[in-house]
């Protein structure tokens, strides 16, 4: 799944002109581009963070920069994709300066909601006897 859409990923990023940009239009193509690769980039973000202890650990305490990391080196073919796209679009350096900026800046928040039904603790009461506690004997009744 993830090569079938580096792939697409690729080919759309191959087609697109920095001249386009400019127009409207341009500025549409550029969305249809670059947002599935930014998508891609930051699931990868989330799914490897979440499958991490210790990178969990540092998203619990919101060091997301720390977090991401922790895995970041499982997630370079996403953001490299990203990268290269971007280069292409606006020049080269682009989008090493576009990923340490700009989504870089909202990484933490959207990692935060996605994976925050993990991040949150779940606690509740019950009343129910724990399976291991001892149970007191029952009182043999007189016949």
């Amino acid at each position: 799944m993830k090569a079938l859409l580096y792939g697409l990923a690729c080919t759309l990023a191959a087609t697109a002109t920095v001249a386009a940009r400019d127009t409207p239009r341009g500025a549409e193509q550029r969305r249809v581009l670059l947002a599935p690769l930014e998508r891609a980039a930051t699931d990868c973000f989330a799914e490897t963070i979440g499958n991490n202890p210790a990178a969990l650990a540092h998203a619990r305490a919101g060091r997301w920069y720390e977090a991401a990391g922790v895995i970041g080196f499982l997630c370079r073919p996403e953001v490299d994709a990203m990268a290269r796209a971007h280069d292409r679009l606006d020049g080269r350096g682009a989008g090493g300066r576009y990923f340490t900026g700009a989504y870089v800046r909202h990484l933490g928040q959207e990692l935060a909601q996605r994976l925050e039904p993990q991040l949150t603790t779940k606690t509740w009461a019950n009343a129910e006897p724990r399976s291991d506690a001892e149970v007191a004997p029952i009182p043999a009744s007189a016949p």
